[in-house]
């Protein structure tokens, strides 16, 4: 097949995958993902993504299972928050930047390969996040606790049917942007999957993540890869594009009454139980009466 040179100096030159179609740009890569019922879920709560081409590193195009062939754009490194949060633990079939196309195909594919290689002129790391980092607000729920991140502060509301004693101790957490390094996420798919906030005051803690206040722990149906990753790269987003900045001071609201309610049967069954002494019992029900 022989198609005419500098095609994708043209906006609008578009080459359809299973799950996904890539639009070609003079400057980019816009990846729309499919919403039918076989899309990854992952791809389907992206919904679409701009890469700059300055965001590749490198294209390969490769067979494929089952009569398919794989384009594949490898981003630099430091370029994209999903990817840097991810830490090269998504499957295969959930990486945003693979196309995978019939194999009849592989013509056209390798033809938008060579002209992407053309164009790619960086492969160190990058110094920024190139890439935008998915939208917020964010909320998640993880098997402990539910999570929320506003753009400014993130905050944990622990479940009582989930937390361990030392997160119900330590109360429902706010950590406002500025007061984090990063992020750490271990995926739901495999064994103590977790989202642990990084603390400019704590870097090197090694508390249990089901011990640890600045953490959530996620289980079968908690956390899912398609809420909570997203939640993470937007959280290390913000991290990075603060750096130093002073914290900022939210003001909380009040506590609905039954939820404090609920919290003190909970704190008293741990009492009862021995796992919080008299002063720890009586110095944290009247925290929560106070949000009332």
């Amino acid at each position: 097949m022989k198609l005419a040179p500098h095609t994708m100096s043209r906006m609008g030159d578009v080459l359809a995958g299973f799950h996904a179609a890539w639009e070609f740009e003079s400057d980019s890569v816009l990846i729309r993902f499919e919403r039918g019922i076989r899309t990854p879920k992952l791809f389907q709560a992206l919904g679409e993504r701009r890469i700059p081409l300055e965001a590749i590193a490198g294209v390969t195009l490769t067979p494929g299972k089952r009569g398919t062939v794989v384009l594949r754009a490898e981003p630099r490194p430091g370029a994209d928050p999903l990817m840097e949060a991810a830490d090269g633990q998504l499957k295969e079939n959930c990486d945003p930047y693979r196309l995978v196309l019939p194999a009849e195909r592989e013509t056209l594919a390798e033809y938008y390969a060579d002209e992407l290689r053309a164009q790619l002129t960086h492969h160190e790391p990058a110094e920024r996040f190139l890439v935008a980092a998915p939208e917020v607000p964010r909320a998640f729920k993880a098997y402990d606790a539910k999570a929320s991140f506003d753009g400014r502060a993130v905050s944990f509301r622990w479940f009582w049917t989930g937390a361990s004693s030392a997160k119900w101790k330590a109360g429902d957490q706010t950590f406002p942007v500025a007061d984090l390094s990063g992020v750490e996420w271990r995926s739901p798919e495999v064994f103590e999957g977790h989202l642990r906030l990084l603390r400019r005051t704590d870097p090197s803690s090694v508390t249990p993540v089901d011990q640890d206040p600045a953490s959530v722990v996620f289980g079968l149906g908690y956390g899912p890869v398609h809420e909570s990753l997203p939640f993470a790269a937007a959280v290390l987003a913000a991290v990075r594009s603060t750096g130093g900045a002073p914290a900022v001071q939210l003001n909380a609201g009040r506590r609905d009454p039954g939820d404090v309610a609920e919290r003190i049967r909970h704190l008293g069954g741990l009492h009862e139980a021995g796992l919080v002494t008299d002063e720890e019992f009586a110095a944290k029900k009247a925290e929560l009466l106070a949000e009332l």
